[in-house]
């Protein structure tokens, strides 16, 4: 493996490049070199625990896409035109709680720790659920479960950046709705995964409205 060696000049550049882009430009598809170099950074992101309690659906079939307007009023116009149009599902409560058939399949298959360290670690596991964190009902558990998935949403969206693509993360949906929605016509078991995001690749079809806007760095960033 070697070293990174991306200078800092592009990486900057790249952040100054990225915005919610509302409308792409139709006529221009991400190759398939593309898209897997987006997915494989959402693969290779960090998760607590490094249990990955997300799953990410790619939606290109004309007719999922219109049936999604509805009940997603921030995504028609992405839907229309954007190259690749991906869901960011988290886990719910089943999947991540500390005695989840999936944690153990996931110490034992994925990480394959040997059984003291798989029992030393459900504990601590436990104990943050109970006590640190106090995950303690299902909707903290699925909104714990969200922070991680915005993880590799963020990394999605930076790596697309770095290689000239575009994006527009959208949470502009009913959350109910649209769940009822994958269940009925996607075929996703919500009472594994919910929807956290939702996020559009593709290339702008103009320039930004508006020029980027931050407060000023020193409002955000206090050194003790």
């Amino acid at each position: 493996m070697n070293m990174p060696n991306i200078k800092k000049e592009e990486i900057i550049n790249a952040f100054q490049f990225r915005h919610a882009c509302k409308e792409f430009d139709a006529s221009k598809k991400l190759t398939e070199e593309e898209i897997n170099f987006i997915l494989q950074t959402a693969h290779l992101s960090p998760s607590s625990f490094g249990f990955e309690p997300w799953h990410f659906v790619v939606i290109q079939d004309p007719a999922l896409r219109e049936s999604l307007k509805p009940v997603a009023w921030g995504a028609p116009l992405k839907l229309d035109t954007a190259s690749h149009f991906i869901l960011g599902l988290s886990m719910k409560a089943p999947m991540i709680k500390h005695d989840a058939d999936y944690i153990l399949q996931m110490l034992k298959e994925v990480k394959q720790f040997p059984d003291d360290v798989i029992e030393s670690y459900l504990g601590f596991y436990k104990a943050f659920q109970d006590s640190d964190f106090d995950l303690d009902t299902d909707k903290k558990l699925f909104d714990w479960a969200s922070k991680q998935t915005y993880i590799a949403l963020a990394n999605m969206m930076t790596s697309a950046a770095l290689i000239g693509i575009d994006s527009c993360p959208i949470e502009g949906f009913h959350q109910q709705k649209t769940e009822a929605l994958l269940k009925d016509q996607f075929d996703i078991d919500t009472d594994k995964y919910g929807l956290s995001f939702m996020v559009a690749f593709g290339h702008r079809k103009g320039a930004p409205a508006h020029p980027k806007s931050r407060r000023d760095i020193k409002e955000i960033i206090s050194w003790k």
